[in-house]
C-alpha cells in the first residue's frame, strides 16, 4: 500500500469490520497509520501479535513524555496517555487488588439473582411497549440492551439508577471521538459528579465497588479522589457500553438467520456459552483498537517499536485471523476452540469479563424464552455503527415478534 491509512478505518455496515483490515494484515503484523488527529501509531492487526503486545510490560497506557505522545481522537476516556509513567505498573497492581475480588466469579454467582430480576423487568417493558403499538417495531436497543447494563453496573459500584441519564448524557460526550473541550468538560462533570457519591460512601459506607474504592485510599496515600473519580468513570462506561454494544450485537447475529434462532432455542441452556464467546468475538469495536505506548523499544513481529511510540491494537483484526480462527468473518455460534481477545490478554485483561459474560449468558436465554418468535424489522447488514463514539455500537435494534 503506497498511502498510509487513516484511521478510523470505513467499515460497509455495523455487523462487518472495516475490509481494509484483511488487506493490512496481509502486508505484516505491524503497519504505519495515522491517527484521527494526524499522529502516527503501529497499527497491530494479527492474533499472535495482539497478544504479544498485550502481555509485554514494556508497553503501557502512560507515556515517558505526554505532551509529545500520539492521540488517537478528541475523546477525553482513551484517547491519549493516562496515568503516571514512572509508577504505572505499581499503580495497576494496586486497582487490579482492589477490583478482581468485585469482580470475581463468585461475586457474578452471587449477583445473578438480581442480573435476572433486572431482565425481567427490561423484557417487561418491551412486551408493554409493543402492547402500546402492536403494529410498530420495539426498539430492543433502548429497552434492553442499553438499560440492563446500566442497571447491573450502578448496583454493583454503588450508583443511584434514578442518576442514569445524567451519566448516560456525559458518557456520551466524553466517548465523542470529535468531542474535543466539550468532552473534557463532560468528564470534569463525571468526575465531579463521582466525587460526590465518594464522599457520600464515606459518610454512609454500602456493599459497593466505590465504598471498596473510599476505603482502599487509607492503604494508598497515592490513591486522590481525582483518582478514585477517573477510575469510577472507567468502570461506569466500560460497563455498560460494551456489554450493550454486545447484547445488540448478539440479537442482529442471531436474527440475521431464522434458522440461528431456532437452533439457540432448541437448547438455549446448553448453547448459550459458546454463543456468547462467538459474540464476544466477531462484535465490531469503535474502529480504531486499544491504545498502547512503547516504554522501550521493542521488537514485535520483525518489527521495531520505538520508545514513546504509539501501538494501536485492532481486536477486530486478531479476532479475525483466518490463521487462528477459520471462516473468520463467519458467525459460527459452536466455534471450538474460540480463544478471542475480546476482552485482552495477559496482565490487562479485562477486570470486567467476568461481569459481561454473566450478563450475556443470562439475558439471551430468557429474551428468545419470552419471545420465541422475536425478529428484525430491518436488514442487520442495512445498520449503519455510530462513527462518533469509542464503542461504535448502533442505536436501534429494531425487532418485532
Amino acid at each position: 500500500m503506497t498511502t498510509t491509512p487513516q484511521l478510523p478505518l470505513a467499515r460497509p455496515n455495523a455487523l462487518e469490520v472495516a475490509p481494509l483490515l484483511s488487506v493490512l494484515r496481509g502486508e505484516g503484523p505491524l503497519v504505519q497509520v495515522t491517527t484521527a488527529m494526524g499522529d502516527p501509531a503501529w497499527l497491530v492487526t494479527r492474533y499472535s501479535e495482539a497478544r504479544q503486545v498485550f502481555g509485554d510490560k514494556r508497553f503501557g497506557r502512560s507515556h515517558p513524555a505526554p505532551e509529545q505522545a500520539a492521540r488517537i481522537s478528541q475523546a477525553a476516556l482513551m484517547a491519549g496517555p493516562s496515568g503516571d509513567y514512572e509508577n504505572e505498573a505499581e499503580d495497576h497492581g494496586f486497582m487490579r487488588q482492589l477490583l478482581v475480588p468485585a469482580f470475581s466469579a463468585p461475586r457474578m454467582r452471587r449477583l445473578s439473582d438480581k442480573i435476572q430480576e433486572f431482565i425481567d423487568g427490561c423484557l417487561d417493558d418491551m412486551q408493554a411497549a409493543h402492547d402500546a403499538r402492536p403494529d410498530e417495531p420495539v426498539n430492543l436497543h433502548e429497552l434492553l440492551a442499553f438499560p440492563l447494563p446500566v442497571l447491573v453496573i450502578c448496583e454493583l459500584l454503588g450508583v443511584p439508577y434514578e442518576d442514569r441519564d445524567q451519566f448516560r448524557g456525559l458518557s456520551e460526550r466524553i466517548s465523542d471521538l470529535e468531542g474535543g473541550a466539550d468532552a473534557q468538560a463532560a468528564m470534569d462533570e463525571f468526575k465531579e459528579y463521582t466525587g460526590k457519591l465518594a464522599a457520600a460512601k464515606r459518610i454512609d459506607p454500602g456493599q459497593d465497588v466505590i465504598t471498596d474504592m473510599v476505603q482502599a485510599q487509607a492503604a494508598n496515600p497515592r490513591f486522590t479522589d481525582d483518582d478514585l473519580a477517573e477510575l469510577a468513570v472507567g468502570l461506569l462506561f466500560a460497563g455498560h457500553e460494551t456489554t450493550s454494544t454486545r447484547i445488540d450485537y448478539g440479537v442482529l447475529w442471531l436474527l440475521a438467520d431464522t434458522t440461528r434462532r431456532d437452533a439457540f432455542l432448541a437448547d438455549p441452556d446448553g448453547r448459550v456459552k459458546s454463543t456468547v464467546e462467538e459474540i464476544l468475538r466477531i462484535t465490531a469495536g469503535g474502529g480504531s483498537g486499544l491504545l498502547r505506548y512503547a516504554h522501550e523499544d521493542v521488537e514485535v513481529g520483525g518489527v521495531t517499536v520505538r520508545r514513546g511510540e504509539a501501538v494501536l491494537v485492532s481486536i477486530d483484526g486478531a479476532n479475525r485471523d483466518e490463521s487462528v480462527f477459520a471462516e473468520p468473518d463467519e458467525f459460527i455460534p459452536d466455534r471450538k476452540p474460540n480463544a478471542h481477545v475480546a476482552f485482552g490478554h495477559g496482565m490487562h485483561v479485562c477486570v470486567g469479563a467476568n461481569l459481561a459474560r454473566t450478563e450475556l449468558r443470562l439475558v439471551f436465554p430468557a429474551l428468545f424464552r419470552r419471545f420465541p418468535g422475536l425478529r428484525l424489522a430491518v436488514d442487520p447488514f442495512s445498520l449503519q455503527p455510530r462513527r462518533n463514539r469509542l464503542g461504535g455500537g448502533v442505536d436501534q435494534v429494531p425487532v418485532v415478534w
